[in-house]
């Protein structure tokens, strides 16, 4: 292992467990100078067996991952994600109410820097690294709810509001429905004392998303749909922002309904007709917004519907029309997709190309999706159980990059 392979270990995982140069210099008791030059790769050309020991212990790792002869696309920990469960159970964070009044709140433009820092990340498709960035956004965003006054405290509670989104959106990729849950819920409930209809109506859809996962289809079709028509006429008049909600409360109903068809042994068709209409609404709305566009973090238009109606497809176990509506998206639209976006398409359209019987192609589609966004395949639960069931039943010519593929999502052999 040479120098620099050591130092950009060492600088990842202290990123990762967001400790500043600094303090990694005093746990190793050397100076920061020491440090910058190890992680430039200028120091330790062969490091000693004592140096690796102390770094992975003040790294909180096993000596194995941090010498590992490749460093592989981290996934979040489970301790990490306990952290932010702890967050979520804090006694300031559900009350509102803080145990220090001393403490002051962060400015509303310091906190928004902070969630588009992380959102930015997640629509990169960055997951793990939510872990330890959620937790004290969720801190910092309560504080500022109960500390700041007047129109500060109301942008404090849509900034909460869309922090506990994200908490849902990363605990989803996580493979937690419960934490999604939970998050769902609490951003309702900041958004309903943020005044504003347009983050009430985005936390709507990402408590919509919480619930069809866990099982709640039906109840979360219901629930995204009764907000559209309580907030149809103040969103509307919102413009770009409010037709990108709107539309996306359309586009959880129709996944909800899907799932719902799915869940129902007794009239799975009522559900399922009910698709086609909510895809239809959204349309509506990308139509008055005439573009692609990401208005809070929406990546709301025309193109994000198409992709709604490929989920659709695989969700009622259409491949083939699956697979037929994501060909009908134009390559320049998917460009400007965000990273997430894409590489979620390319998932839906590998299942979907499984269920059409087309699994060699469906192996070259996760593939594709791995280069854009790796975590979106190896860490996601959903989409490593594609692999699995791709494995199970064989891939013909590409047997052999499915094998290297599921053993870099984790799967035993």
């Amino acid at each position: 292992m040479d120098s620099f392979q050591f130092g950009h270990r060492v600088n990842y995982w202290r990123t990762r467990r967001r400790m500043s140069r600094q303090e990694f210099a005093y746990l190793m008791g050397k100076s920061l100078r020491w440090v910058e030059e190890l992680e430039g790769g200028r120091r330790q050309a062969d490091p000693q067996l004592s140096v690796l020991r102390l770094a992975a212990l003040r790294l909180g790792i096993t000596l194995d991952r941090l010498i590992a002869d490749v460093l592989d696309t981290e996934c979040v920990e489970e301790s990490e994600i306990d952290a932010v469960r702890r967050a979520l159970h804090r006694h300031d964070v559900i009350t509102g109410a803080s145990d220090d009044s001393s403490d002051e709140p962060l400015p509303v433009e310091q906190l928004h820097r902070s969630l588009t820092y992380s959102r930015t990340g997640f629509q990169a498709g960055r997951f793990a690294q939510l872990g330890s960035e959620i937790p004290a956004l969720l801190v910092d965003a309560t504080r500022a709810a109960q500390h700041h006054r007047g129109d500060d405290r109301l942008t404090a509670y849509e900034l909460l509001s869309l922090s506990l989104e994200l908490t849902e959106a990363a605990a989803i990729k996580w493979g937690d429905t419960e934490l999604a849950l939970i998050a769902g819920h609490r951003a309702v409930a900041a958004a309903e004392r943020s005044e504003n209809p347009v983050i009430m109506a985005s936390a709507a859809r990402h408590l919509g998303d919480a619930m069809t996962n866990h099982g709640q289809a039906d109840a979360a079709a219901q629930f995204v749909l009764a907000s559209a028509q309580r907030l149809q006429g103040e969103l509307l008049r919102a413009g770009p922002e409010g037709f990108s909600v709107l539309g996306m409360l359309y586009l959880k109903a129709a996944m909800a309904s899907a799932a719902a068809a799915e869940a129902d042994d007794l009239n799975p068709a009522a559900h399922a007709r009910r698709v086609p209409d909510h895809l239809d609404q959204a349309d509506e709305h990308a139509d008055r917004l005439g573009r692609d566009d990401n208005l809070l973090w929406t990546s709301f238009g025309p193109t994000n519907v198409q992709c709604y109606r490929v989920a659709a497809h695989v969700q009622l176990s259409e491949g083939a029309d699956a697979v037929a509506a994501a060909a009908d998206i134009p390559a320049v639209a998917f460009a400007s997709l965000p990273k997430e976006r894409r590489a979620h398409l390319l998932a839906d359209r590998a299942l979907g190309e499984l269920q059409a019987g087309q699994r060699e192609t469906a192996v070259e589609t996760l593939l594709a999706a791995e280069e854009l966004a790796p975590e979106e395949v190896q860490c996601r639960p959903r989409t490593k159980t594609t692999v699995e069931n791709l494995r199970l039943l064989g891939a013909g010519a590409a047997e052999g990059r499915l094998r290297l593929l599921a053993d870099r999502c984790g799967l035993p052999r």
